[in-house]
């Protein structure tokens, strides 16, 4: 069993992370491979949501999972904010 992070980002990422995860769940029964997916937060879409772009607990889970699948992370707050990670 293989952890993976999502971060599926903003615009159009998060439909074509969603396709991606269909894709490796489909791959993996192909070979017994199995994935729990953890879907988080990262950059506009967690500035939006929390005000931060990155929380400390996405990149713990981040650091500790087998595997990042990761978006665009736009958003039209950081275009206007100077904001440390």
């Amino acid at each position: 069993r293989y952890t993976i992070i999502v971060l599926p980002g903003v615009g159009i990422s998060p439909e074509v992370i969603s396709i991606a995860k269909d894709v490796l769940f489909l791959a993996g029964s192909f070979e017994g491979i199995k994935y729990e997916f953890q879907e988080m937060l990262l950059g506009g879409a967690a500035l939006d949501a929390m005000r931060v772009p990155l929380l400390g607990e996405t990149l713990s889970a981040a650091k500790q999972s087998d595997v990042v699948l990761l978006g665009a992370i736009g958003g039209w707050l950081l275009y206007f904010h100077s904001l440390p990670l």
